[in-house]
């Protein structure tokens, strides 16, 4: 690959979509077609290609444009899950998590240090259950064989070394802090984008704004969302991934889903943060809001876990009532608490949990906090092999067993999955990465790719320019965004591809940017 290209076939762009969307639709069969581009479906569509079936994926909107944007960045090593005795989900999240740091994708997951600050509304035995979670979730690590250079040993801190690490926290009777390490997604859409590219680079044809109007064992009647054409594409196995909208599609399937919701504040808020916070939630013993530093001059603050009653929207609202949660937990801690004028942006994912609970007792159902993380796989009667539940860190596993579940229920000839072992667009070795002549926060959202988007940058100093003052996005990025990763318009630029969009004001402020650059981009034929 040159140092100004993108990775071979790995190209999505408005050129792509319609020759591909062409030939899907041209009355073939296909081996596969997977309906849903989050983290699982894309994570099917590239595992299904890179078993060598032939692969069509579609989306009604975008890539990563559901509950996969809006997860709290973390790849879990399942710690929470052995507090309620889920010792499979915790061991697996722990593998799942070494995958990525160590094989698939080090370029964009990384390890993240944590302060749980010891103030007076940790009790000592609250801090001693904590440090043997911490304990145990480190010999999680060891059990997943991630290495200790990859992912460093939980520490006490003192009060000193814990306001180093977390200046904003009341210093007034600190006893000191508890240290841990996670791994972190430099941006969980951008996961979505890389493991989407890969899997076209496979030979995956990649549709986005192309919705599924009806699915059947041998396919789905769909619909360009860009012209209103309708048509039909047709498969001998389809694989159901769209989280939470899954029983909109397919029969029998009951989501009971759970809105997690974030703050957004500006990084001078809080001043430096070195390390991530764990914020107990008083009178739980096993939940925290989390004080995310994102590196982008933005903040996050999470996470709720609410049951959400009634029809799924695109695009879930963030209640007051959530807000006003996050701000009481974030103030037990800190030296001034935040204000809500103070929170500048919120945004609100829905976890797509399978409902095991009887639908006629509602009042023993148990919180959605309480539901497994375990993924479920079914099949429906007509053959459709719909996976639901689990998170973003076991997205992998996920899609492994789909496919699977697909090709034993329709026949199919695979070969067992390679994705365990399959390194996604951008990713190499530590070594290569840090020798890479591109800046490190382009390096950290694209790898290897850095090289060209940083060259791009070069050859046209206006490319150079952030897309909007004090945030650190260029020009060259949204061109990129446009040429190789699929961005139709500019939602696709600023709410996707890029964090932009997640403060309203800023969002408004780059739009004349994006749609400048849309209309500037020349076709680039993959």
């Amino acid at each position: 690959m040159s140092h100004t290209e993108a990775a071979p076939g790995s190209s999505l762009n408005a050129h792509r979509r319609g020759r591909e969307l062409a030939e899907a639709a041209d009355g073939r069969t296909v081996d596969v077609l997977v309906v849903g581009l989050g983290a699982t479906g894309a994570g099917a569509a590239l595992d299904a290609a890179a078993r060598g079936l032939d692969v069509v994926a579609v989306d009604a909107h975008d890539l990563a444009f559901g509950t996969s944007r809006w997860s709290s960045k973390l790849i879990h090593g399942g710690l929470r899950y052995l507090a309620s005795a889920q010792f499979d989900v915790a061991h697996e999240s722990a593998v799942e998590r070494g995958v990525l740091m160590t094989r698939t994708a080090p370029h964009l997951v990384a390890a993240q240090p944590f302060v749980l600050p010891l103030t007076p509304l940790v009790s000592r035995a609250q801090a001693s259950l904590a440090w043997a979670g911490l304990r145990a979730g480190d010999m999680l690590r060891l059990a997943a064989r991630t290495p200790r250079q990859v992912l460093p040993a939980p520490r006490r801190l003192s009060a000193t070394e814990a306001r180093h690490l977390a200046p904003s926290v009341r210093a007034a009777g600190l006893r000191g802090g508890l240290l841990s390490w996670d791994g972190k997604v430099t941006d969980d859409a951008r996961l979505v984008t890389a493991l989407t590219r890969t899997a076209a680079a496979h030979g995956a044809r990649v549709l986005t704004r192309v919705r599924a109007l009806e699915l059947t064992g041998a396919g789905a009647r769909i619909r360009d969302e860009l012209t209103g054409e309708e048509g039909e594409i047709r498969a001998r196995a389809v694989i159901n991934a769209t989280g939470v909208w899954a029983g909109s599609l397919t029969d029998g399937i009951r989501i009971r889903p759970s809105r997690g919701t974030h703050l957004v504040l500006r990084s001078e808020r809080l001043g430096a943060l070195p390390a991530g916070l764990h914020i107990p939630i008083p009178g739980e013993t096993n939940r925290f809001v989390l004080v995310l530093p994102q590196g982008d001059g933005r903040v996050y603050v999470g996470l709720t876990d609410e049951p959400v009653d009634g029809g799924i929207p695109d695009v879930p609202e963030v209640p007051e009532t959530d807000i006003g949660f996050l701000l009481d937990v974030l103030g037990s801690a800190l030296d001034t608490p935040v204000s809500r004028d103070e929170v500048v942006g919120a945004f609100a994912g829905l976890r797509p949990l399978l409902d095991t609970s009887a639908h006629e007792d509602p009042e023993g159902a148990p919180r959605t906090s309480d539901i497994s993380r375990r993924h479920a796989v079914l099949t429906s009667p007509d053959g459709v092999t719909t996976v639901v539940g689990g998170k973003l860190t076991t997205y992998r596993r996920m899609a492994q067993d789909a496919v699977d579940a697909a090709a034993a229920a329709r026949g199919l000839r695979a070969a067992p999955s390679p994705t365990a072992a399959l390194p996604l667009t951008g990713a190499a070795a530590p070594e290569r990465l840090r020798a890479l002549p591109a800046p490190r926060r382009l390096v950290r959202r694209y790898g290897t790719e850095a090289v060209a988007v940083h060259a791009l940058a070069a050859q046209d100093p206006a490319l150079a320019e952030p897309v909007l003052p004090g945030h650190p996005v260029t020009r060259a990025e949204l061109l990129w965004a446009v040429r190789h990763e699929g961005a139709l318009d500019e939602s696709d630029l600023l709410d996707r591809r890029t964090r932009i969009g997640v403060v309203p004001q800023d969002r408004a402020q780059a739009l004349p940017t994006a749609r400048d650059l849309l209309g500037r981009a020349a076709p680039v034929h993959p």
